[in-house]
């Protein structure tokens, strides 16, 4: 099996979902759960819990909130390979999620910024493994050389290579062309509706993936309940499509398209027909959705 290293966010979400509609300027009550979070920490948590070999690359504060995200990866089973940031805080994200469900994150990314490519560790870059990379780490301006980096060595590696998007808004206020430069030698690229809105100015979501496949061999789009399509650039045909599995109750919708993501790539690295992987990432972020937090529960 493919070992998958992961290069990317670490967090504490804090989760504030509203009952009633948000009173402005007053008080509204809310459920607020804490829970170990970050796009790239997610990933490699779900990937360990589906029986994947993973590592994640990250930072953390020397605070407790720190040593807590630290001890539960390695419960879920990811060779976690953190470093201690001995300044700044472990990262930190507010979620509100109101009670139609619609998700607003304020984020402050604390040791995630200072993510050098020092706290790489050079024998995680192998031939035969795959590097995925939460796009935080290049979006972050105090991270982006550490992202650089990590890209660079899986090349020199000769190991296969995935982007993740990760944020609409953050990903605009970097710019579509410095993430495509920065990115373009990965062999895949997931985004969702908004993101490959920003990268390409499309709507639909099938004309944008066949867009950024002037920049990636394959795409990956996640269409939120409507599940998710892949293209590839040498395919004239449309994009392969999956629905999105039905969900009895939707508990918290947060960390959904991490776990799609860690759904998608072992059935891609396997080698399985595209529909297959695509299935497998909704079947897990299905999961996601079903369960409270946005990382598995043991």
């Amino acid at each position: 099996m493919t070992r998958v290293v992961v290069v990317g966010d670490l967090m504490t979400d804090a989760v504030a979902r509203a009952r009633y509609p948000l009173a402005r300027a007053s008080d509204t009550p809310a459920i607020v759960t804490m829970h170990g979070g970050g796009s790239g920490a997610n990933i490699a948590s779900w990937l360990a819990v589906e029986g994947a070999e993973v590592a994640f690359i990250g930072r953390r504060g020397a605070d407790i909130t720190g040593r807590n995200r630290d001890m539960e990866l390695m419960g879920y089973g990811v060779d976690a390979r953190l470093v201690m940031d001995p300044e700044r805080p472990t990262g930190t994200c507010v979620v509100l999620v109101t009670h139609k469900g619609e998700r607003t994150m304020l984020s402050d990314p604390g040791a995630n910024a200072a993510l050098s490519p020092e706290d790489l560790p050079r024998d995680l870059f192998t031939q035969g493994g795959h590097l995925h990379l939460s796009g935080y780490t290049l979006i972050n301006e105090g991270s982006r050389e550490a992202g650089l980096a990590a890209l660079e060595m899986a090349g020199r590696a000769g190991m296969s290579v995935s982007v993740d998007c990760s944020s609409s808004a953050p990903l605009e206020r970097t710019g579509a062309e410095p993430f495509l430069e920065w990115t373009q030698n990965a062999k895949l690229l997931f985004a969702n509706t908004d993101q490959a809105k920003v990268l390409t100015g499309r709507d639909d979501p099938a004309a944008a993936a066949k867009v950024l496949t002037a920049w990636f061999p394959q795409v990956v789009v996640k269409l939120n309940d409507e599940g998710a399509l892949w293209y590839n650039a040498n395919s004239r045909a449309e994009p392969v499509k999956a629905p999105a599995e039905s969900v009895e109750r939707v508990v918290d919708g947060t960390g959904a398209g991490d776990a799609f993501t860690a759904g998608f790539l072992p059935a891609w690295l396997e080698g399985k027909p595209p529909v297959e992987a695509l299935a497998s990432g909704c079947r897990l972020a299905s999961r996601a959705i079903s369960h409270l937090g946005a990382r598995p529960r043991l």
